[in-house]
């Protein structure tokens, strides 16, 4: 079981440097370099060598790429060529924004996507199941940008409950946050509940229609305790990946919902660093979403492993 465990670590931390050696080579392929981006019309002669010179970009790609690294296993991400600031600073009120903004999202979305799967599993093929399930394939085809921009249509601007954009600091208080995030929570929301209501539907139906679930009912269990203790607890074994991605999908910006809303989160920073070319800060973006990712699948394979007593002893074996 250790073992396992420690070789699940070992291809997170590989994964992770692959991903780091990934971003630095595509990086460097763009076309120009961050001094010539600041600099602008007159990145030329000795100014733009002396940026280079300052900023170390004219050593050789391998031997930045391991002075890069070796600052990030000491937790310095580096510094911000156009904005004159270190990395740490720029991302990280931006990137509790997008933390507030993906939990709420979260704790409102894997609830009730758990309570409609089930609901729609047990109502099989009944007008609740199609409701449900219609609704959830709706929700997975329509784009988030249009989702948004028609929730902000109808309650931001026709009925002038809510704040269509949001207007506030990237370092605004925790409860400003919160007071201006309900548009764009229900937009992630709907989608986050319609993928994960459709494996939890899934997944109940088969556990349902299971030989311990049929033996449990022939036996006089009642129906919400075969439900409650047995079949939706197995129901959300195979759901743990499918959750973690949506979270990891939430903690990475949802970058067109957070350009939609002008929600200042780690996604708009990311194109706004694309468009000012600060290929450091859009390397360290990269880099701790697919940390984020990792982390999350990680944990994901972790849980399902020792929920599953059955699972855990085959790949125990294997």
């Amino acid at each position: 079981m250790l073992l396992l465990i420690a070789r699940r670590f070992l291809f997170a931390l590989i994964t992770l440097w692959a991903v780091s050696v990934v971003v630095f080579i595509a990086v460097e392929l763009l076309p120009g370099d961050a001094c010539q981006a600041f600099l602008g019309q007159m990145a030329q002669g000795q100014r733009l060598d002396n940026c280079r010179s300052k900023h170390q970009l004219d050593r050789p790609a391998p031997v930045r790429y391991l002075k890069w690294a070796d600052g990030l296993m000491a937790g310095d991400l580096g510094q911000s060529i156009k904005r004159d600031k270190p990395l740490a600073d720029i991302i990280g009120s931006r990137f509790r924004n997008t933390v507030i903004l993906g939990l709420s999202a979260a704790v409102l979305g894997i609830p009730l996507a758990i309570l409609l799967g089930a609901i729609a599993a047990l109502y099989r093929d009944r007008q609740a199941d199609l409701w449900i399930s219609g609704i959830a394939i709706f929700c997975m085809t329509v784009p988030e940008f249009i989702t948004g921009t028609l929730l902000i249509s109808v309650f931001g601007v026709w009925l002038g409950w809510l704040p269509g954009i949001v207007i506030m600091r990237a370092d605004a208080p925790v409860l400003e946050v919160l007071s201006n995030i309900v548009l764009p929570v229900i937009t992630l929301t709907l989608v986050m509940v319609a993928h994960i209501m459709r494996m939890v539907r899934t997944s109940m139906i088969n556990i349902l229609a299971s030989d311990f679930v049929l033996m449990g009912s022939l036996k006089g269990l009642p129906r919400w305790r075969l439900v409650l203790q047995h079949a939706l607890p197995n129901a959300l074994l195979p759901a743990i990946n499918l959750i973690a991605l949506n979270i990891a999908w939430l903690m990475g910006g949802v970058l067109v919902v957070e350009v939609v809303f002008n929600y200042p989160g780690i996604g708009r920073l990311s194109v706004n660093a694309i468009a000012d070319r600060d290929f450091a800060l859009v390397q360290a973006i990269a880099l701790l979403m697919a940390s984020i990712y990792i982390s999350l699948n990680l944990f994901a394979d972790l849980v399902t492993l020792l929920l599953n007593p059955r699972l855990r002893s085959q790949r125990g074996t294997g």
